[in-house]
C-alpha cells in the first residue's frame, strides 16, 4: 500500500517546568511514524536549511521517503505544558505554504493531508482526487503575535475528503459543511469521542492507559483509521484505531505487540447514538 502524507514537519521546542527539549514534530511526522509498519510512506514537506539533518535521517531509517520542497524558514512551535494534557502553543516561525502544482494526486492508496499552520489551502483540497483523509487542525488555527488560537472556517472543501478528523474544539470552528465526508471523527482527548459514518452517529470510548504525553494523539488516530478503514468495515476499523492509538501513546513507538492491540480492540466500546426520533418511531 502506498501512502502520501502532506504538511509541514516542525521543529518543536517543548517546555515542561524547567525542562527544555527540542525535537521533530508536526502532524505528518506522527502520521508517517504510525503508518510506517503498514505502508510505503512518502512525506511531502517544506523546511528551511536550519532543519536538523539527523531528524530527517531518523525518518529515512524507518523507510519513510521524504520529498523536501524549499523554504526560507522552518515551521517552529513552542509547546509549554501546564500539565499532562494542557499546553500553550506559540508559532515562532512558519515555512512556506504549498502550491497546487506541488502536490501529486496519482497512484496513492491513501492521501493524508495534515497541516499545522494553514500551509494547505482549501483550493488544493478541492483539486485532489482519491482516498483523501484530512486533519482539520491546520485549517482552523489562527495566529496573533505568535499565539495560536482557533478561527471560524468555511469548511465546504472538506466534502472532497473521505475521512476527516477534528477534536471537539476544532469541530466547532467548521462552517458550511454541505456535503459531509463519508466518515467524520471527533476526538475528545481521554474522554468519549464521536464518529459520524454515512450520517449515522456513534460514540466511542478511548482505552484508559497510563501515558507520559499525548502529543500526536489525533495525528496517529487519523492515520490508523485511514489504514484500517481500507481493510475493514467501519466498526472494526474504529475499534482497531482506538486500540492501536492507545498502544502508540503508551509506548511512543509504532512497533509494539500488534497481536495484543488487535485482541484489545475487541473490548473497545462503540455505540450507535439513538436519536429521539428513532426512539419514538419504535
Amino acid at each position: 500500500m502506498k501512502c502520501l502524507i502532506v504538511g509541514h514537519l516542525t521543529h518543536d521546542i517543548i517546555l515542561r517546568g524547567n525542562v527544555r527539549i527540542e525535537r521533530i514534530g508536526g502532524g505528518v511526522y506522527y502520521s508517517a511514524l504510525v503508518l510506517s509498519p503498514f505502508c510505503d510512506v512518502e512525506i511531502i514537506t517544506k523546511v528551511g536549511k536550519d532543519f536538523p539533518k539527523e531528524w530527517l535521517r531518523e525518518l529515512k531509517e524507518r523507510g519513510i521517503w521524504i520529498t523536501l520542497l524549499p523554504s526560507k524558514y522552518t515551521t517552529t512551535y513552542e509547546l509549554r505544558y501546564l500539565d499532562e494534557n494542557t499546553r500553550i502553543l506559540r508559532l515562532l516561525s512558519k515555512a512556506d505554504s504549498f502550491r497546487v502544482s506541488e502536490i501529486p494526486t496519482d497512484n496513492w492508496d491513501i492521501i493524508l493531508l495534515n497541516p499545522v499552520a494553514n500551509e494547505i489551502s482549501g483550493e488544493i483540497v478541492k483539486k485532489m482526487r482519491g482516498f483523501i483523509s484530512i486533519d482539520v487542525q491546520g485549517f482552523v488555527r489562527s495566529f496573533e503575535n505568535g499565539k495560536v488560537g482557533l478561527k471560524k472556517t468555511n469548511a465546504s472543501f472538506l466534502s472532497n475528503a473521505k475521512i476527516v478528523h477534528a477534536d471537539v474544539n476544532e469541530f466547532e470552528m467548521l462552517d458550511e459543511i454541505d456535503n459531509k465526508p463519508e466518515v467524520m471523527l471527533i476526538s475528545n482527548g481521554a474522554d468519549r469521542g464521536e464518529a459520524v459514518y454515512r450520517g449515522e452517529r456513534y460514540h466511542f470510548e478511548p482505552i484508559k492507559m497510563s501515558v507520559a504525553e499525548t502529543t500526536g494523539a489525533g495525528d496517529s488516530f487519523l492515520a490508523y483509521f485511514s489504514y484500517f478503514y481500507k481493510q475493514y468495515p467501519f466498526m472494526k476499523a474504529l475499534k482497531m484505531t482506538v486500540s492501536f492509538t492507545a498502544f502508540f501513546l503508551k509506548y511512543r513507538t509504532p512497533f509494539f505487540d500488534f497481536d495484543e492491540a488487535r485482541e484489545n480492540a475487541k473490548n473497545v466500546k462503540v455505540e450507535k447514538i439513538v436519536t429521539d426520533e428513532e426512539t419514538s418511531a419504535r
